[in-house]
């Protein structure tokens, strides 16, 4: 959510640059963006409502910038709530991603002290803190430091000063440093994706810290005692990484199309990984997995699979909601933390308040030098390339194989999970590259897009499943989609099954399956509209999507054709596919 990114160096045009790394954070989401340079003794901004724009863009090259994506949070999206935000006597501008919860109060004592306000947003009021601190402090770099402390929440900044000085400060939103040919470039960034191509080395700032950077010279200190600290350069290892569509209409399918290789990622990866963190759940009091949205689904799946083949009796949890476990999770407990990003605000507040209590925590992440990577005990890297599409695919298959990788460790049957993971990604393959179940999909998705209203159904291994198609439906269709358990519907949700309601069922040859089909012969017989994932075809059935019996992994097969109803549903409907309305991919505020 949001996106900060800066550059100073003399080997590309600064103006240029920013505005590069800005489309390459646009995956992120938002609904605005800016641009702030040095020029000559002047600091020039162009702020824009919409996307990142080269018609747009209306500043002159330069060797020093930074620029913002906002998403909307304290202010309404307007060109003047855009960031980058002015001093007073525009000395310096301040770009800023995360809430300042406080910000209404110092706002008022600003106001009582005769500051103006041109914008909504809490970014002003951190503006005019810093101008305040300005007054009692030798350096623009202690006044930034002092003001950012009086700011609570989980917050990042960056500042251009008109002397060329760009200062950041990091509170829960990531931030990471770039470098290239021996300081000849630096950049900023709210991820190493945006910059990856040009820098050797990063630097990763963990919370509560800040720096400085001028005439090439850096500067990492403490934000609560202004104490400078060492800081190491870090090998950027993904360099290669492309963000192109490959000929494909959307990242979205894309990314779809490369399951097959994030399992095969999952499969490469070394036994003793996977042995140690086996070793650590079976020697937990207890174990949580934990995520939010996509990967709170996966997080549950987790569980399930450690329920299942670890016989542990893990739980799932939702990073919003984890509030009321803060005190039951202790020293003796495991958390486990699966995520695209690494950087989910509602989290990393869970796992840093755990980690006080002396808990272990797992994660999986594949944001290299991510916050919940350095939080973590057992880090584990998805290797799966960048995903730009908002809505998730390949990651959250990515996470459920590992999952179910690790479960099966716990069991002590590593290798059997591997030649299973196997067959996945060739079925996976093969069922992508069949054209007649293709066009099938696509065909099935344009009835389903002028749906008002479509239920999910699953139940065991499935359960998550129809909750994750659930949400790519609404994420990308703007669909009412809602999933349930199989033995839930004739508890409330029966009252609703009419003549031509769509209702999807996932369904597996497991021990479940015949409660699954109970629940489908009780909405087939209100003349419901029934499609159905699964095996084998029946005669109840209106519509079926074919998918192999893939016994143990058949939920991560399954998944694969709900993620193509999704798709085909928002490109029938002309949405924008990769950046659907209103969300972020990166949630990085509560």
């Amino acid at each position: 959510m949001c996106g900060i990114f800066g550059y100073v160096g003399i080997k590309q045009n600064a103006t240029q640059a920013v505005f590069d790394g800005l489309k390459r954070l646009d995956y992120r989401g938002y609904d605005s963006w800016g641009i702030g340079i040095i020029q000559g003794k002047e600091i020039l901004v162009d702020k824009h409502v919409g996307i990142v724009d080269t018609a747009s863009l209306k500043l002159p090259a330069s060797s020093i910038a930074i620029g913002h994506t906002r998403w909307a949070t304290n202010g309404a999206v307007t060109d003047a709530n855009a960031h980058p935000h002015y001093a007073s006597d525009k000395s310096f501008i301040v770009a800023h991603n995360g809430i300042a919860e406080n910000f209404a109060e110092r706002k008022t004592q600003l106001l009582k002290k005769g500051y103006k306000f041109i914008s909504e947003t809490d970014t002003e009021v951190i503006v005019h803190q810093v101008e305040e601190e300005r007054k009692h402090t030798k350096t623009l770099a202690e006044a930034v430091r002092i003001a950012f402390k009086k700011f609570t929440g989980r917050n990042t900044i960056i500042v251009l000063s008109r002397d060329g000085q760009i200062i950041a400060a990091r509170n829960g939103s990531p931030l990471v440093l770039g470098v290239a040919d021996k300081l000849a470039e630096i950049y900023l960034s709210s991820d190493t994706l945006s910059f990856a191509p040009h820098v050797s080395h990063i630097i990763v700032l963990d919370n509560g810290q800040m720096i400085s950077v001028l005439n090439k010279q850096i500067n990492v200190s403490d934000i609560q005692t202004g104490e400078k600290v060492s800081y190491s350069l870090e090998k950027n290892t993904i360099t290669d990484s492309g963000v192109d569509k490959s000929g494909y209409d959307h990242f979205m399918i894309k990314e779809i199309y490369e399951e097959p290789f994030v399992i095969d990622r999952i499969i490469e990866q070394p036994d003793k990984s996977y042995l140690a963190l086996a070793k650590a759940i079976r020697q937990a009091a207890h174990v949580y997995c934990i995520g939010s949205g996509t990967a709170g689904a996966a997080a549950a799946q987790i569980a399930y699979y450690l329920r299942i083949f670890g016989k542990v009796p893990a739980v799932g949890l939702i990073g919003a909601e984890a509030r009321d476990y803060f005190d039951l999770i202790g020293k003796d407990d495991l958390l486990i933390a699966p995520s695209q990003s690494g950087e989910t605000a509602d989290v990393l507040e869970v796992m840093e308040t755990v980690k006080k209590n002396g808990t272990k925590i797992a994660s999986f992440v594949n944001m290299p030098g991510s916050m919940m990577t350095r939080l973590s005990d057992y880090k584990f890297m998805a290797q799966a390339g960048p995903e730009i599409c908002v809505m998730s695919t390949k990651i959250f298959v990515s996470q459920l194989a590992w999952g179910y990788l690790v479960a099966k460790a716990v069991e002590g049957n590593l290798n059997d999970g591997k030649e299973k993971l196997k067959g996945l990604s060739k079925n996976t393959d093969a069922f992508l590259h069949n054209k007649q179940k293709i066009a099938h999909i696509k065909s099935l998705a344009k009835t389903l897009a002028r749906k008002p209203h479509i239920f999910l159904l699953g139940k065991g291994q499935n359960l998550q499943i129809i909750k994750e198609g659930m949400v790519k439906m609404i994420e990308g269709s703007y669909v009412h989609a809602h999933a349930m358990p199989a033995g839930d519907l004739k508890h409330f949700a029966i009252t609703l099954m009419e003549p031509g309601m769509p209702v999807v069922f996932v369904l597996s040859n497991d021990f479940v399956k015949t409660d699954v089909l109970n629940a489908l012969h009780e909405v087939n017989a209100r003349g419901s509209q029934i499609v159905v994932v699964a095996p084998q075809p029946d005669e109840s059935f209106d519509d079926y999507i074919e998918v192999p019996d893939l016994g143990e992994v058949s939920a991560v097969m399954n998944i694969v054709p709900l993620q193509l109803l999704a798709y085909y549903m928002a490109k029938s409907l002309g949405h924008n596919v990769d950046k659907p309305r209103n969300i972020a991919k990166s949630v990085t505020v509560k």
